[in-house]
Order: C-alpha cells, then sequence, then structure tokens
C-alpha cells in the first residue's frame, strides 16, 4: 500500500523533480494548498507542484501578515503538506526568521520537513505582504548575507534557494534587476520579483536576469494577471497562486453560513458542497479499508499461552 499514509516520492527526489522542471522550459504551476487535503487536489488535477504561503499560514491562525509566525509553525504546516503529495512543495520562509543565522537555521528545518525549496525575501523584518503600500527592503548587502549564510548552511545541493525581491516597488524596475543579480551571485537558484505591475514588466525583467524567474499571479493585487501560457511564453519558470485556494474556501464558507444564519437549514446548499463520497475519494478511504482488512483480519487459532 505504497502512498497510502504518506507519499510514496522521497524529498530527495521531489527536489531533483522541482530543479530540472525549472530548467525545462515548461513553467511550473504551483497553486497555493491552505491544508493537506487541498495539496492531494493539486496533485490529482495534474499541477507540477505545491505552494505554501506564508500570508495565507498567518491567515489560517486568524493573523495578519506582518511577521508573526514562527518558524515552527511555518515548518510545521509545510510538513504536513509536503508529506502527502508527491509533488515538490514550495514554501514561504518570510525573510528567514531573523538574522543571517536565522535564516541558515530555517534551510535545515525546512530540509527536514521534506520541503523541496523556499524563498527568502529582502524586507526589513518583520514583513508585510508584498502587495500592500508602506514596505522597506534592507541594504542589497545585508540581503546578500542572508542568501549566502543560506546556501551555505544547505545540505542537499537540490534543495531550491529563490530570492525574493520587493524593491520594484519602493525603488523601481531598474533597482530590482540590479538585486537579482546580486542574489543571483549569492548563490540563489530561482529569483522571485514580487508586485510587478504588467506584462511590460515581467518582460523586462526577463530580458535582464539570466536564471530562473518565478512569477507571483495574486489576485486583488498589484500585478495583471497574467496566464500561464503567457508566462512561458515570456521566459518565466515557474508561477505560483499563493492564495487562491483560500480565498474561493472562504467565500464559499462566508455565504454558506450567512445562509444557515438567516434560514436556519443548510438544505439549500447541498449542490454547492463537495459530495461526502468525493471526500472520501480524495482521500483514499477504500484503500485505507483494504490496508486495514490485509493487516488485521486475521484469526488466532490454539489455546492461550
Amino acid at each position: 500500500m505504497t502512498g497510502l499514509i504518506a507519499a510514496a516520492t522521497s524529498a530527495t527526489d521531489k527536489r531533483i523533480v522541482f530543479r530540472s522542471g525549472l530548467a525545462s522550459g515548461n513553467i511550473q504551476r504551483l497553486p497555493g494548498a491552505f491544508n493537506p487535503l487541498v495539496a492531494k487536489l493539486i496533485q490529482e488535477i495534474g499541477f507540477e507542484g505545491v505552494y505554501v504561503s506564508g500570508a495565507v499560514v498567518s491567515a489560517d491562525l486568524a493573523l495578519p501578515d506582518i511577521g508573526l509566525t514562527t518558524l515552527t509553525e511555518v515548518a510545521g504546516r509545510g510538513q504536513q503538506i509536503a508529506r502527502v503529495t508527491d509533488l515538490p512543495t514550495l514554501i514561504d520562509a518570510d525573510t528567514g526568521f531573523g538574522e543571517p543565522m536565522s535564516a541558515a537555521r530555517t534551510i535545515t528545518v525546512l530540509e527536514d520537513a521534506g520541503i523541496a525549496g523556499c524563498h527568502l525575501e529582502d524586507q526589513v523584518n518583520p514583513k508585510r505582504c508584498g502587495h500592500l503600500d508602506g514596505k522597506a527592503v534592507v541594504p542589497t548587502d545585508e540581503m546578500v548575507r542572508r542568501l549566502r549564510a543560506a546556501v551555505s548552511a544547505r545540505r542537499d545541493p537540490n534543495f531550491v534557494i529563490c530570492a525574493r525581491t520587493d524593491a520594484a516597488g519602493i525603488d523601481g524596475i531598474d533597482a530590482a534587476i540590479d538585486r537579482a543579480k546580486a542574489y543571483a551571485d549569492a548563490g540563489a537558484d530561482l529569483i522571485f520579483t514580487e508586485a510587478l505591475a504588467d506584462e511590460s514588466e515581467f518582460e523586462k525583467f526577463r530580458a535582464a536576469v539570466d536564471i530562473p524567474l518565478l512569477a507571483n499571479m495574486t489576485e486583488f493585487g498589484k500585478s495583471e494577471l497574467l496566464s500561464a501560457a503567457q508566462l512561458q511564453d515570456l521566459g518565466y519558470n515557474a508561477v505560483i497562486y499563493p492564495v487562491t485556494t483560500l480565498r474561493l474556501a472562504m467565500f464559499a464558507a462566508e455565504q454558506g453560513l450567512r445562509e444557515i444564519a438567516a434560514t436556519g437549514t443548510q438544505s439549500g446548499l447541498l449542490d454547492q458542497m463537495q459530495h461526502r463520497s468525493r471526500l472520501y475519494e480524495l482521500l483514499g478511504y477504500q484503500r485505507y479499508n483494504e490496508f486495514d482488512s490485509g493487516i488485521f483480519n486475521f484469526t488466532v487459532e490454539g489455546g492461550r499461552r
């Protein structure tokens, strides 16, 4: 019953797949998973990877995305998600949860959690959501130290270290490009530039930076929502949809709760719900039953010893 309780693919193999995917010429699509069950759905539908958003981990705890979560909380949720899917999981590690030494420790903890890669950003700690105003970034050399510490702590060379820069919305796209080049020189495998405005800015960034690039297609933010095909044509290697599944779920939950409050019953909502049979299918209920029967369905013969 391989792959029943946890994914059959090892963390090492997932990291190899992620690296090869970034070099494949085909864009790697990573929807955000707000829990492990969503990660199973992402795999079943056929995406290339799973993303764990720091904003979503915060929101799940009813906290704003302003650096209130800890490494332990983020790594714990990442481990829960990574262990159930054969897809590589990329996780948001904020600023590395402290000084460069903390960023180094973050890498080791995330490796131990079975994650395929993480991104570290150049915001001042504590950070804030990348699509809000009022952000501040650390000097380039400080972020370079953060990245070098992270790279030096990495034990699995296939663990992907992504550098995120928030400089475009503060100092302009040229400054963000300069930072991206410095971060690549510091050992980053992938560059994530936050809050670019439109296709022309994504194109300009791609033309200037010669290592793999990640695009963030978050809703209601500062970026035009480009399709995966458009981003691939522009030369981007990966795209994340960080909060999409949480937004869909929370909208549906709120609508349903309001109807129950108003009518006293959920009977009018049944066609908007995942059916019990579909949930059991996604969970692999029948396989668990077969596993349980195969292990425990036996009789003891003979007398007492």
